[in-house]
């Protein structure tokens, strides 16, 4: 599993650490993540609808920020949980562009079992940063 939850960085809030080989993979499973402190089981998000979000930055940590908070946008706004498929970041004169294809389903209480009501990533403790060859992210979920 490519992320880990920090339980002693918060108490009322949710904390996890995420690690890719590249940054198109340090953001799914941010996502990921985001979605499984929503969502006991992931694996029962079935891809019924796609959304392709399309984001840029002059951050990178700016940009997953902003990528986790359309995520949270989408359950609150519309009841849709959704995960990143495909996922491409380019980086141009200093941007970072963000091109991701989600999907995912409408939220079924009898389905999909609720562990906690994410409202929002914070930036307390928030990072990007190269770490071994990879990147790794550290998320505050506020909750």
């Amino acid at each position: 599993m490519p992320y880990k939850f920090l339980e002693e960085i918060g108490t009322a809030d949710i904390a996890f650490e995420a690690t890719g080989r590249d940054l198109p993979e340090l953001f799914v499973a941010a996502a990921d993540a985001t979605m499984n402190v929503m969502i006991d089981n992931l694996d029962a998000i079935e891809p019924r609808e796609t959304r392709q979000i399309e984001l840029s930055n002059d951050q990178i940590d700016m940009l997953l920020f902003d990528f986790l908070q359309e995520l949270i946008y989408f359950k609150d706004a519309k009841r849709l949980l959704l995960r990143a498929c495909e996922t491409q970041i380019d980086r141009k004169d200093e941007v970072y562009f963000l091109k991701s294809k989600v999907a995912g389903e409408q939220l079924d209480d009898t389905r999909h079992q609720q562990r906690a009501d994410v409202k929002a990533v914070t930036l307390h403790g928030f990072s990007v940063e190269k770490h071994d060859g990879g990147w790794k992210a550290k998320v505050l979920l506020d909750i």
